[in-house]
């Protein structure tokens, strides 16, 4: 009887050992598990303004996260910025939230903080037992630059005279390195780029008014630091008024029976009347293909490859003008209202199309209604477009000379005959070619301007 009580006690004795081991392993593999929490910060900049939002994200996917506190150390003296406990699952299950993005906003001037050298200084802790409870900790350390004042902008062009739909020249000095600066024409903005000159604060933009924009439209130069400050000007310009053509296109069901095949990959045109899938293309098509073509001119290069007056295509009569209000008639009644924004231009069939001026190719391809086409850049935001080509012969990424042959007129796309689409644009706005074919435009308006600057 003893023996099996003695038994008894040291089964009870082994099992409570290995009840009490198997609390200890969880305990120090669990509960005190060593990995800290993972901290990453977004900060877009080294510099700060007046005020500055950022995020940090942080995670714990073991433990949990216990707490966010960030600091910012400027002149010796610490300021907390946020701090922020979250809450836990009870003693054994550690913390709720596993990850978390935290939105962290500053403001330097209730800070009372002066422009200068700073320091960011970031803490997050997990539910880990480790440290008498305090659990595991992340710290990291970033240098920012206080700097509260605004950019200053000296326009160094004298005049700059503008046609309704037409291109424009500014030329100005910052006071500082800006990621963001240029032209703004109402609330459209045109990119300004250094490297034309020797001095690397010395800025160009190419900027435009579209083809409603008249005297009215304001003009302004625009400048944002690293540190998110702005700094605004106005300058000196003169706004030409313009009409534009109005003309009435008869759509025949002769024309749609043609055309519209031409887009059986891009629309559905089973079960719709042929009318309708030519408005599906006139009126949607259209804009899709001018946003694609703005994600082209989004990007260019800070080189100016082109020189002296654009060259039109040779022998060719202009069969539509810039800017040209058209009203598209089916059976005597208006369905449809456009603005075509190139200038048409006819000679023979599948005649070579030269690149107006020097430039890189920056797209060529098939494009919904302009049909096969090329984009050329010209650099510091100005590009070429041809369209309806038959045949391409060059490929993006292609330099070219003023001349050079590009590819074919043709009829692809919304064309009904054989022609050359011709267009201009400046970053994210179409613009009149006739100003840039125009030698004496060039010279008034950009090459005078340019060569002022650069000899003084």
């Amino acid at each position: 009887m003893n023996t099996k009580v003695k038994k008894n006690r040291t089964w009870i004795w082994v099992s409570l050992g290995l009840i009490a081991l198997i609390i200890v392993v969880w305990i120090l593999a669990v509960k005190m598990e060593g990995r800290k929490p993972e901290l990453l910060t977004e900060m877009k900049s080294a510099s700060i303004g007046k005020t500055h939002t950022m995020t940090i994200i942080v995670s714990d996917a073991k433990s949990g996260i216990r707490k966010v506190w960030v600091g910012l150390i400027k002149d010796g003296k610490e300021n907390t910025i946020t701090i922020k406990n979250y809450p836990s699952a009870g003693f054994i299950g550690g913390g709720l939230i596993k990850t978390e993005s935290v939105e962290i906003s500053i403001d330097t001037q209730a800070l009372s903080l002066t422009d200068g050298k700073a320091m960011f200084r970031f803490a997050v802790w997990d539910y880990s037992w480790r440290k008498w409870g305090k659990g595991n900790q992340t710290y990291l350390e970033k240098a920012v630059l206080i700097d509260t004042k605004s950019p200053e902008i000296d326009v160094l062009s004298r005049s700059h005279n503008v046609n309704q739909g037409g291109s424009g020249l500014a030329i100005y000095k910052l006071s500082e390195d800006c990621p963001v600066s240029g032209v703004v024409v109402d609330e459209n903005f045109y990119p300004g780029h250094s490297g034309y000159f020797k001095d690397d604060s010395i800025y160009i933009s190419f900027f435009a008014l579209n083809h409603q924009q008249g005297p009215s439209s304001k003009l302004r130069l625009k400048a944002v630091d690293f540190a998110g400050n702005t700094g605004l000007a106005g300058f000196p310009n003169h706004i030409n008024k313009r009409s534009f053509r109005r003309d009435n296109l008869n759509i025949s069901d002769g024309f749609l029976n043609v055309t519209l095949p031409k887009f059986s990959g891009q629309i559905d045109l089973d079960g719709n009347e042929p009318i309708d899938s030519f408005l599906e293309v006139n009126r949607h098509m259209r804009t899709a293909n001018a946003e694609h073509i703005f994600k082209v001119t989004e990007s260019t290069q800070t080189q100016m490859h082109w020189k002296g007056a654009f060259q039109r295509l040779p022998n060719a009569a202009s069969r539509a003008q810039f800017a040209d209000h058209r009203s598209y008639l089916y059976k005597g009644k208006t369905v449809d209202k456009q603005v075509h924004l190139g200038v048409d231009l006819a000679s023979l069939a599948q005649s070579p199309v030269p690149a107006a001026n020097n430039g890189v190719v920056s797209f060529a391809d098939i494009l919904g209604i302009y049909g096969k086409s090329v984009i050329l850049d010209h650099g510091f935001g100005l590009f070429s477009m041809y369209a309806h080509l038959s045949t391409i012969k060059v490929e993006v990424g292609q330099a070219v000379g003023i001349g050079d042959v590009i590819g074919k007129t043709g009829k692809t796309g919304l064309a009904g005959g054989d022609h050359l689409h011709y267009s201009m644009i400046i970053h994210n706005t179409f613009v009149n070619p006739l100003e840039w074919w125009d030698p004496n435009w060039i010279n008034n308006n950009i090459t005078q301007k340019l060569n002022a600057i650069g000899s003084e």
